[in-house]
């Protein structure tokens, strides 16, 4: 498990797309790191834990109307 110490203004959602490129990673990160769950919006320098999450194609919800769109270009 990596960490990840914040910059003014980072959210968790931010965070979430920073570490994972994916802002719906959000709850896994506000799981691991409960005590800071009061937090919205980061001072600088808060340590927090960052899980690696193994993710496949599989894992994403892509609308019926997008599937198959990267194929076309």
């Amino acid at each position: 498990m990596s960490t990840y110490t914040t910059v003014q203004g980072d959210t968790w959602d931010l965070i979430a797309y920073k570490l994972y490129g994916d802002e719906n990673c959000a709850d896994v990160l506000m799981q691991i790191n409960y005590p800071y769950l009061d937090f919205f919006v980061f001072p600088a320098g808060v340590i927090l834990n960052a899980p690696e999450i193994s993710r496949s194609e599989d894992d994403f919800d892509i609308p019926e109307w997008r599937e198959g769109e990267d194929e076309e270009l």
